[in-house]
């Protein structure tokens, strides 16, 4: 083996040693560390210490780890870069000492097995996993069983790489209701359901900006409309809400009343949706759908009925961001993109326009997640007024749109290409790589005219060639006009 190859793999085992160390160190010390609970409140779940610099600094080394790092570390395998490797290790290695640190921290105390300690031990063991998998890939052994092993390992190891952002985003939630206290006893089922929803929205606006910039070329090769796909997911989540949102058995009150018929509202129109994505000769058709559902999803929330100043402004804003998506959504589709999947054949042109509906569905999420009841009472009992918090979750959607359209472009840039539009890796180049075989297909053009302007100067030249041969083997006629009429 290699002298470079068995550095990287020694330097892969230490950091695995070390990440199953804390693995178990977890398992020992989660229940004596969070077992303290002498001090918290009955009926609370956290002390009324304030956070410590040790707690303050597990916060931003783990959001750094898992929500930086190991988002680019998964792009760099993707497109096998040799940065890969180098990247989740400094990731798993910041992801060690931040997960220290939560077990080191004094201040504020918290009930013991809470939400995120436990996904905590759960996120450290796929870790684990991911980088014991991730040695074994590094080390190239493919004789023998050790190439069948390899198969079943590859995915594995993919799916985890994957997986680990959005683990991690749910994570930082539990951190964040864990540290707060919130999403306890009553408050636990709204909690929910402004978390998974938000999300929801969060999520859907990821892949709009990834349809947007990378997969249009893709949606034409399915043979679908994308609203076929979202009228879909739209008539699925309808069915589930009109029959969860309200307790059966007890009695109707104004919100189950809006959530079931919103449910009603979404399977009805996702079935119409799901009808209109095709024309009357079964091609993929544009429509106006799953635009109208979210405006009309929008208009009911900015009229849902709240006690506090704040979080009815809160509300309203998030309603009138929802109709906003709606409204430009239906503006793309119709003059725009004129009922088109996108501007151009090669899939990567797009209009300034078309990130409105895009950012305002990462916003309408923010601003859901930042909704519940008890975020609204400790907003209230701030200092800081409903503007200003809007305007917070409206920088937070900034940088989540920005931090996805970077990796989006780190993966563009970083996949080398091949002959066919396939990168070396295997993967398709984004919209696949429809720019350069446009570019390729205007050279062609390029010299195909100039190669027949070649031929149209050569045959001119050929004709009047034969002309003058013509000429002067045949005797003229104006000589002999002039002898007739000499005589």
């Amino acid at each position: 083996m290699p002298i470079g190859r068995m550095n990287n793999a020694a330097g892969l085992a230490s950091t695995a040693s070390l990440v199953i160390v804390a693995a178990l160190c977890s398992v020992a010390q989660a229940h004596d560390h969070h077992g303290v609970q002498k001090n918290i409140p009955e009926g609370g779940t956290v002390t009324k210490e304030p956070l410590d610099s040790i707690t303050w600094l597990h916060i931003f080394i783990q959001m750094f780890a898992y929500g930086v790092i190991f988002p680019i570390g998964m792009v760099f395998g993707m497109t096998k870069s040799r940065w890969h490797v180098p990247t989740q290790a400094v990731g798993s290695s910041l992801a060690l000492l931040g997960f220290f640190l939560g077990h080191a921290h004094g201040g504020r105390q918290y009930v013991g097995n809470n939400v995120h300690s436990v996904f905590a031990n759960i996120l450290q063991l796929l870790l684990v996993a991911q980088v014991v998998l991730g040695l074994y890939l590094k080390g190239h052994w493919e004789r023998g069983i050790n190439g069948r092993i390899r198969l079943l390992i590859r995915p594995f190891h993919s799916v985890i790489g994957k997986a680990m952002p959005l683990l991690a985003w749910v994570q930082m939630i539990f951190g964040g209701i864990t540290t707060l206290g919130f999403c306890q006893g009553d408050h636990l089922g709204q909690c929910a359901a402004h978390f998974i929803m938000g999300g929801a929205f969060i999520a859907y606006g990821i892949l709009l900006t990834i349809i947007l910039l990378a997969g249009q070329v893709w949606m034409r090769r399915t043979g679908r409309s994308q609203e076929f796909f979202d009228s879909s997911v739209i008539a699925v989540w309808g069915c589930i809400n009109t029959f969860t949102e309200h307790r059966w058995g007890t009695a109707w009150v104004k919100n189950d009343w809006q959530h079931t018929t919103m449910g009603i509202v979404w399977w009805c129109a996702g079935l119409a949706g799901i009808w209109l994505s095709r024309d009357r000769d079964g091609n993929p058709k544009r429509n106006f759908i799953p635009a109208f559902v979210i405006f009309i999803t929008g208009w009911a929330m900015s009229a849902h009925p709240q006690e506090l100043m704040v979080s009815a402004m809160t509300h309203a804003m998030f309603g009138k961001t929802l109709m906003a998506v709606g409204v430009t959504r239906v503006i793309e589709i119709a003059f725009v993109l004129k009922d088109k999947q996108s501007l151009h054949e090669s899939g990567r042109t797009w209009n300034s326009f078309q990130y409105i509906p895009v950012f305002l569905m990462y916003a309408a999420g923010f601003l859901f997640m930042g909704a519940t009841e008890e975020q609204m009472n400790l907003v209230d009992s701030s200092a800081m007024d409903g503007v200003s918090y809007t305007l917070i979750l409206y920088s937070l959607a900034f940088m989540v749109f920005l931090f996805t359209n970077m990796l989006i472009h780190l993966y563009d840039r970083l996949s080398p290409k091949e002959e066919g539009g396939k990168y070396s890796n295997g993967h398709i180049r984004l919209n696949g790589d429809a720019h350069e075989e446009s570019r390729l297909r205007d050279v062609e053009e390029f010299e195909l005219e100039g190669l027949s302007d070649e031929e149209d100067h050569d045959e001119s030249r050929r004709m009047l060639n034969q002309a003058d041969r013509l000429s002067t083997d045949t005797p003229s006629t104006l000589g002999r006009n002039n002898d007739t009429l000499t005589h």
